[in-house]
């Protein structure tokens, strides 16, 4: 079992930049695919972005494309969500999430995740 804890979030204005990091531990961090999601108030918890477990593949959600990066440092057990050019639309919880790599589901289906972190409040102001 991996356990996960968010750190990084905070409050920044529009257009500046907050990178968010997700430490893992358990066996293994090599074989899970690192999904971010994040829930804004109001609204139902949605994809943001995904990495494969050698962080050769991303995924986005549409929303955050050119703006934000996802990567891995497996060695350090940990998974990174750069996010630049931050909107007041971005405001949310930002949680991490591990999918082990026998779980059936989709990258972007917060249902395939096995393991979720505490999440840490992004606030972006205008």
């Amino acid at each position: 079992q991996v356990q996960l804890v968010e750190s990084g979030g905070g409050l920044v204005q529009a257009g500046g930049s907050l990178r968010l990091s997700c430490a893992a531990s358990g066996r293994t961090f090599s074989s899970y695919v690192m999904g971010w999601f994040r829930q804004a108030p109001g609204k139902e918890r949605e994809f943001v972005a995904a990495i494969t477990g050698s962080g050769i593949n991303t995924y986005y959600v549409d929303s955050v494309k050119g703006r934000f990066t996802v990567s891995r440092v497996n060695a350090k057990n940990t998974v990174y969500l750069q996010m630049n050019s931050l909107k007041p639309e971005d405001t949310a919880v930002y949680y991490c999430a591990a999918k082990p790599v026998h779980y059936s589901g989709s990258y972007y289906t917060d249902g395939a995740y096995a393991s979720w972190g505490q999440g840490t409040q992004v606030t972006v102001s205008s």
